[in-house]
């Protein structure tokens, strides 16, 4: 039993540059997948309340907070007022480019597996794109419970919004975790050769 256990704490030691790997791999997937589906309006109309409560982001949008509430429409639901109102919030157009932007990470987050320099710059902007998306706990009111009338509401109890958000702090930690990686790569590419084997090479020249 020991020497099992023994086998597969090594298997794991020695695997961890896979791991970080599959890290990437996984950025990549996520963030493809759900960029992709920023082309769709069911996902182009759910991401409202987090955009235009945002003092970052909302001026992407013609209307302000909270008017979108009036005009929410349900995963799978048509409503051509509530489409026409998006169209002209600029919902999807910006969905559209966010979408864009966020598979563009993604790619060079899982090019890091063949190139350290794209690499580090995808997990940096992964990273980057994590605290964005987690500031939606502090201004989108929709991440909590509303009140209405149950005993637990506001914070700290999640919606389904705000589970869904707080899951981006793993995605923060792989960004880090693959941006270290590239950034030791990098430094292993630079590091000067030892001053003893250089005056060795001269001494050979000489």
């Amino acid at each position: 039993m020991k020497n099992t256990i023994d086998n597969l704490l090594h298997i794991l030691a020695n695997s961890q540059r896979y791991f970080i790997h599959f890290t990437r791999i996984s950025i990549f997937i996520v963030m493809a997948w759900i960029g992709g589906l920023k082309a769709f309006p069911y996902e182009a109309d759910g991401i409202v309340p987090f955009v235009a409560n945002s003092p970052v982001m909302s001026f992407f949008y013609s209307k302000d907070a909270p008017e979108y509430k009036q005009y929410k429409n349900k995963e799978g639901e048509l409503i051509p007022k509530n489409v026409a109102w998006h169209q002209e919030n600029n919902t999807y157009t910006f969905s559209y480019a966010l979408g864009a932007v966020i598979i563009t990470i993604g790619l060079l987050t899982l090019l890091g597996i063949f190139n350290a320099k794209v690499g580090l710059i995808g997990g940096l902007l992964t990273f980057g794109m994590s605290i964005v998306t987690l500031s939606f706990l502090i201004t989108t009111p929709e991440v909590y419970v509303p009140d209405l009338g149950g005993a637990h509401h506001g914070f700290p109890y999640l919606s389904g919004a705000g589970r869904l958000v707080i899951k981006d702090i793993i995605m923060m930690a792989g960004g880090l975790v693959v941006a270290s990686d590239a950034a030791r790569t990098l430094l292993k590419t630079y590091q000067p050769q030892p001053v003893h084997a250089t005056q060795a090479l001269r001494a050979e020249t000489v």
